[in-house]
């Protein structure tokens, strides 16, 4: 450590001791910062004990900061940690505040709308609000408001009482900190709650500097704090004493050093066994004992500040306290004077902190249990009656005693709606579940039962089945529309939860209480729709009659019979039937060409998968425009309204494969790697990662990049045991193209079998969205020509029968492959005609490629190598060259 970095460090006081080397950690971080703008950012992490010095370093890095740096500041709170966004609000609030509101929305841009209101500053757009969206909207505000305060530093303190919403903003923060200008030092025990462990634990992974444990002070350091302060003379056993009594804790040590200071103990082996007890008052009850000697007064301020947690505003302290202005300034200086309590600015406007975490907490338990339950309801009054609304007073009614408070029921189930429209499910979550202990009126019960499902069918599928479960079971439950509304949500996460057949039960015996109508025709649909992606259906064609009775009757009139002719249409593609059929189905499910209200993206009552059946059928049918325009069109509304998780991960995957069935492979490619990265901050081993896994090592085949294509099916184990819901295009018959394509023949045969079972099973016979005939045919070619010979005779037939340029040529490209001579070439010819004619340029590219090679064209070859330069296939490109550069018989 150099001598100024030093000077730096002991001019802060005797709280630093033995604390030089974390400080210089920070420092040289800071010197960093404010030395270059275009520095990399830097997050240091010191861990610790209760009083062993964390908000010390703290401080002491505030007061180097100050006038080098713009400092924002938040601490965590014990009893805060339900707030959602909390501590992020501490953080930015401050500087907000002195923008305009111009500027806000300038420095925020496309987010303001989506981070705004969990900060505070802008109104909810009345849509839920997708936590991924405003997790990813906070960090992009934070990164544009870092660049315009650059040198900027954050300093979190306690972070393991932040609240879940903050911690999970800090720890995508911290993946961002390579290409910001800020520094971040956040200082935590180690935390209680295992949410808050994993962030952190995310957080530490991101220190540049390492992670810093902080540990007791050595004898030789408590000895010379005890001297620096209270003076040369102090002896060496009083020394001695005073670190075996507070074990080197610097917050202990402190504290204990001003009490002798305030007894006028002389630091004397003599008075060395006073120490014990004069510690006790530091501490618990001493503590308590301490404050209480201040006064009947200034005890019930200070429990009014620990009710009401962090940056405390003094004239709501005062009002929970009974008191008026002049008696809460006359409390506030004792407490001060006792360092208790401290006070700050916030905003431009006084604050009061306690001095220490550890006080907080110590007067927080202090209080009489019934009477801090009792000042919990009086704060949530007083909160509601400053005007900030059900959700600022909800922290405090979940501290209530149940007591069949209608109002409270209300009050809490606006709270939750108000934490779903700012992007916080756990928050609304917790509000509704405390709502339900209360307990609801009989009639409201099974509507509260109902949102708390719907508030956790995003996070938690077991938790949304057990609570829209006894919702319906309710002897005065839900009617109507809400009940069928229920059903469906029900079944939806009884699918997510891998309980497809429990979810088909729950439809039907709905269904069959209803009478015919849009109700009955709702359910009916949602029947259709699980059972249509189910992989292991026992009677697909018999499902597929009784859809195909339903649906070919139907005009389009209302959404159940759009959604019914989705599924009638997806149904029928992946069956092979007539490609014009099937897509002039989905045509007549929309309105104008577009979809209809009520059926788009974001609405929440028939979901996304509906829609994504519409998309593969246009996809797989050679309408490949529309899917496009569909597609990305979930991107430009999902992204819109702040929605980053799941649901835009499937949009990207989709677009990614229209992409590679256009022949962009190099942009596919883009959109799948990218689908894959917002599906795994999701969660690991969903089945969206399937689909995109699946679209992603078929692009990366088709580019000629089967080692890459390998490591991805390693990654997302893409292999047996096989989820339950079919995956797009079909995984068994990509699986086996990349077994073949990475030498493992007989597994990729096997693979391929597997596929051909599962297809004829379900009466599946698209050849392009489950390729496995052709791909088989060739492998079997050598050692079985007159199997392969049937297959390859086979999938023309279906080709023949779908009707798509793309499938009749890629069977015919097949079927070339296996022929010689004058029949080979009559054969390609034909593909390249059919190919050349559909959208899909990496197909055509492959067939001129392969036309040219067998037929030794020189002008087929390069047209097929230009081909495949403009699609990215570099692999296929590569095998163009070769034969152009071997020359031999070309013509």
């Amino acid at each position: 450590m150099t001598q100024g970095r030093h000077t730096d460090a002991a001019s802060f006081g005797p709280p630093l001791w033995e604390r030089e080397s974390e400080l210089d950690v920070a420092v040289r971080a800071l010197d960093d910062l404010c030395g270059d703008a275009a520095s990399s950012g830097s997050l240091v992490v010191y861990k610790g004990e209760a009083g062993i010095g964390k908000t010390a370093l703290l401080g002491c890095l505030r007061e180097i900061a100050a006038g080098r740096a713009t400092v924002w500041s938040a601490r965590g709170g014990e009893t805060v940690t339900s707030v959602p966004f909390n501590v992020v609000r501490q953080l930015l609030q401050p500087t907000l505040l002195a923008l305009s509101d111009e500027e806000t929305r300038e420095y925020f841009g496309d987010w303001y709308d989506i981070a705004g209101p969990a900060l505070g500053i802008a109104e909810p757009t009345g849509r839920q609000a997708d936590p991924q969206g405003v997790r990813d909207g906070l960090v992009a505000a934070v990164s544009r408001l870092a660049r315009l305060y650059w040198p900027l530093v954050i300093l979190i303190d306690d972070a393991q009482w932040a609240d879940l919403e903050t911690l999970e903003w800090l720890a995508a923060f911290a993946e961002r900190l390579d290409d910001l200008p800020v520094l971040v030092v956040v200082a935590q025990r180690d935390p209680e709650e295992e949410a808050a462990a994993v962030c952190l634990d995310a957080v530490a992974a991101a220190a540049r500097p390492g992670t810093h444990r902080l540990r007791a002070l050595t004898p030789d350091a408590t000895a010379g704090l005890t001297r620096a302060t209270l003076g040369d003379h102090a002896d060496d056993p009083f020394c001695r004493e005073v670190w075996a009594v507070t074990g080197g804790n610097p917050y202990d040590t402190v504290e204990l050093l001003a009490k002798v200071q305030d007894s006028d103990l002389h630091p004397e082996e003599d008075s060395a066994a006073e120490l014990r007890a004069l510690n006790k008052s530091a501490r618990g009850r001493g503590l308590v004992a301490r404050l209480e000697g201040l006064g009947i007064e200034a005890t019930k301020f200070a429990w009014a500040a620990a009710i009401l947690g962090t940056r405390i505003n003094p004239g709501l302290a005062a009002l929970l306290a009974g008191l008026n202005p002049e008696q809460a300034g006359r409390c506030a200086e004792r407490l001060s004077a006792a360092r208790i309590l401290t006070e700050s600015l916030y905003g431009g406007e006084a604050a009061l902190e306690f001095v220490h975490p550890l006080i907080a907490s110590a007067v927080y338990d202090a209080i009489p249990a019934a009477t801090r339950t009792a000042m919990h309801g009086q704060a949530a009054w007083a909160v509601t009656a400053s005007g900030r609304g059900p959700a600022a007073a909800s922290r405090h009614l979940l501290e209530v005693h149940p007591d069949d408070d209608p109002e409270l029921v209300e009050q809490m189930r606006a709270a939750a709606r108000e934490h779903l429209a700012v992007g916080a499910p756990d928050a609304a979550r917790r509000c509704l579940e405390r709502a339900l202990q209360e307990p609801p009126l009989p009639d409201v019960r099974s509507h509260l039962l109902y949102e708390l499902g719907c508030a956790t069918l995003l996070t938690s599928p077991v938790t949304t089945i057990k609570h829209l479960d006894a919702a319906l079971d309710t002897a005065s439950g839900l009617v109507g529309h809400l009940r069928v509304d229920a059903v469906c949500r029900l079944s939806q996460a009884l699918v997510h939860n891998d309980q497809l057949e429990e979810a088909l039960r729950l439809i039907d015996g709905e269904s069959d209480r209803l009478d015919p109508g849009p109700a009955r025709m709702r359910l009916q649909a949602v029947h259709f729709m699980w059972e249509g992606i189910h992989a292991g259906e026992e009677d697909s064609p018999g499902r597929s009659r009784r859809l195909a009775r339903i649906a070919d009757q139907l005009a389009g009139r209302d959404n159940s019979e759009r959604v019914l002719l989705i599924l009638r249409a997806f149904d029928a593609m992946t069956r092979g039937e007539n490609a014009e059929e099937v897509v002039e189905r989905c045509d007549r499910a929309l309105v104008n060409g577009r979809l209809a209200p009520g059926l788009g993206w974001l609405d929440p009552e028939w979901g996304f998968e509906v829609l994504a059946m519409l998309g593969a059928a246009y996809l797989f049918a050679d309408r490949l425009d529309r899917a496009e325009s569909l597609f990305t069109g979930a991107v430009r509304e999902y992204e819109s309204a702040g929605w980053s998780g799941g649901h835009l991960a499937i949009a990207h995957a989709f677009v990614g494969y229209v992409h590679r069935r256009r022949g962009r492979l190099t942009d596919a490619e883009a959109f799948l790697r990218e689908s894959l990265r917002l599906a795994d901050r999701v969660g690991r081993g969903l089945p969206m990662h399937w689909d995109a896994a699946c679209m992603l090592i078929d692009t990366l085949l088709a580019r000629g990049k089967a080692d890459e294509a390998q490591a991805i099916a390693d990654r997302y184990s893409f292999g047996p045991p096989y989820p339950s819901t079919i995956v797009l295009p079909d995984a068994h018959s990509v699986r086996g193209r990349l077994l073949l394509a990475t030498g493992r023949v007989e597994e990729g045969v096997n693979e391929l079998e597997t596929a051909a079972k599962s297809a004829i099973a379900r009466g599946g016979h698209n050849t392009i969205m489950a390729p496995w005939a052709c791909d088989l045919a060739r492998a079997l070619a050598p050692s079985d020509p007159h199997r392969a010979a049937e297959l390859v005779a086979e999938a023309r037939v279906q080709a023949e029968r779908f009707g798509t340029d793309t499938a009749i040529g890629e069977a015919l490209r097949c079927a070339a492959a296996l022929e010689t001579g004058q029949k080979q070439l009559t054969l390609y010819a034909k593909a390249v005609t059919y190919l050349e004619a559909s959208p899909c340029a990496y197909e055509h590219a492959l067939a001129r490629v392969e036309y040219g090679t067998a037929a030794r064209s020189l002008s087929e070859l390069n047209r097929g190598l230009t081909l495949a330069r403009s699609c990215g296939a570099d692999g296929l490109a590569a095998r163009a060259r070769e034969v152009l550069e071997t020359g031999r018989g070309l013509r």
